[in-house]
């Protein structure tokens, strides 16, 4: 008996650097596929554009949740199920042939701002963020949302929920604005829009594990403008408040040893 004691002793430490071992590992999710999005804000166009996320959790802890609709982001601070970071996004542009008429080109525009999110549950999840475009439009555009949500650990996870879109002026009169030179050579009235809300949406995301490695993950997305920018003749005449975007991919996972 003395020497059974003697052994399990002997292998609590080990088990021990074992379990702080496994928990100090990362693993990592990487996803990549396509999406079919609006080929810019207010357009009654669409685009296939790459669709892609990664994850990382220590140990066995399940991925946290985010939705493939909001920004990508890197939590610098996390605690109690509150985390904070830089954010950052690629906005589409608007070439001049888009519209038919001599609006004003907008670049393709990276964004980099902040997000802010908190797990009230594990079923409601809180997210906002706000970007400020280097180039193209210039302006600050944000998003502040919610989700539902449904998962049993990494086999699968279901979400729904709204948004709430806004900017500030000068994003809106890039996209959503005529200036007077434009005007006399489109044919379309003037017009200035304010900064506010600009649009609503439901967005719906899902991810699936077929084993521990290989997923699928995939969102659906409707939006809607409000406000200033559905009343821009530029969406009335010539784009479509209603905005619809939607993706699928292939996901893979795998550990990095620590």
């Amino acid at each position: 008996m003395r020497h059974f004691l003697i052994a399990c002793a002997a292998l609590v430490p080990a088990w021990s650097t074992a379990t702080a071992q496994e928990s100090e590992d990362l693993r990592v999710r990487v996803g990549l596929g396509a999406q079919l999005r609006p080929d810019f804000i207010g357009a009654d166009s669409t685009e296939v554009a790459p669709l892609w996320r990664i994850n990382i959790a220590h140990g066995t802890d399940p991925f946290k949740f985010s939705a493939p609709d909001y920004s990508f982001g890197i939590p610098l601070v996390s605690s109690g199920g509150f985390s904070f970071g830089p954010a950052a996004n690629l906005a589409s542009g608007r070439k001049t042939s888009d519209l038919d008429v001599p609006v004003g080109k907008i670049s393709t525009t990276i964004e980099a701002g902040a997000f802010a999110s908190y797990q009230l549950s594990d079923s409601l999840y809180l997210r906002a963020e706000a970007l400020k475009g280097l180039g193209g439009h210039k302006g600050i555009f944000g998003t502040i949302g919610a989700d539902q949500i449904w998962r049993d650990g990494d086999r699968y996870v279901f979400s729904i929920g709204p948004r709430v879109l806004f900017s500030d002026s000068r994003y809106q009169r890039a996209y959503f604005g005529i200036t007077p030179a434009a005007a006399l050579a489109s044919g379309l009235p003037a017009y200035r829009p304010s900064g506010g809300i600009l649009g609503v949406a439901a967005a719906s995301s899902i991810s699936y594990q077929f084993d521990p490695r290989w997923g699928v993950f995939g969102y659906g997305r409707y939006e809607r403008l409000v406000g200033d920018a559905a009343k821009s003749p530029i969406i009335r005449e010539l784009g479509s408040r209603n905005q619809l975007s939607g993706g699928l991919g292939l996901s893979y996972t795998f550990t990095m040893k620590r």
